[in-house]
């Protein structure tokens, strides 16, 4: 009986001192990156700065503290333009390339990049949240986002396409509705998809729509 304890003993030490070490490895994979990054930032700026004092003080008559943040910062953004144009770029031309071998693989490729660059993109596309009537009674109402009011390519002139998000998932639904039935929404759009993503937990203060400002 006490060998059997004994080693029930030993097995919960081991494996609690593997657990532990296996936080320890996972913490360092985080900490490490960030500390070596910030390390190497301040012995780059401390360099960068007592060279550039050095030969200022030479040729100016008066002494510019920190002048070595500001060209660090020309530095870095100067080698983040150069890894965009000459990395990305071409990267990215070499997969979209690639994926046109794989028609399924570029649809779910293709739909999810342009889901995420509506979001934080440069050309944002969820910038109108509005209120969508459900019915002819308007007592049903979702919130979404117009995405677009021309559907006359889809011959639904007079109509609209309103993306409704869902609640706690990362996914919704498009709608094609009577653009009178949609009401736009003098709200911050992030504010509005934060509500609907919460199912209606998140703070939402002042909504005022368009009907209730002319009134």
């Amino acid at each position: 009986m006490k060998k059997e304890n004994l080693s029930w003993g030993q097995n919960v030490q081991k494996k609690l001192y593997k657990r532990i070490l296996d936080y320890f490895m996972q913490g360092l994979l985080f900490v490490a990156p960030i500390g070596i990054t910030i390390y190497i930032i301040v012995v780059i700026f401390q360099f960068i700065d007592g060279m550039a004092q050095v030969y200022l003080d030479k040729i100016l008559p008066f002494h510019i503290p920190g002048i070595g943040i500001i060209i660090m910062f020309l530095l870095i953004t100067f080698f983040g333009f150069l890894g965009h144009r000459i990395i990305t770029t071409p990267f990215k031309l070499v997969l979209e390339k690639s994926l046109n071998k794989a028609p399924l693989i570029q649809l779910v490729y293709t739909s999810i990049r342009d889901l995420i660059s509506a979001f934080v993109g440069k050309e944002k596309k969820f910038t109108q949240p509005v209120l969508v009537r459900m019915d002819s009674t308007g007592e049903i109402e979702r919130l979404g986002f117009l995405t677009a009011s021309d559907l006359s390519r889809l011959d639904r002139k007079g109509k609209v396409a309103v993306y409704i998000p869902y609640s706690y998932a990362f996914m919704g639904e498009l709608i094609i509705v009577p653009a009178e039935w949609v009401t736009p929404i003098e709200q911050h759009p992030s504010e509005v998809m934060k509500f609907i993503v919460s199912g209606g937990v998140a703070k939402l203060d002042d909504i005022k729509d368009a009907e209730n400002k002319n009134s």
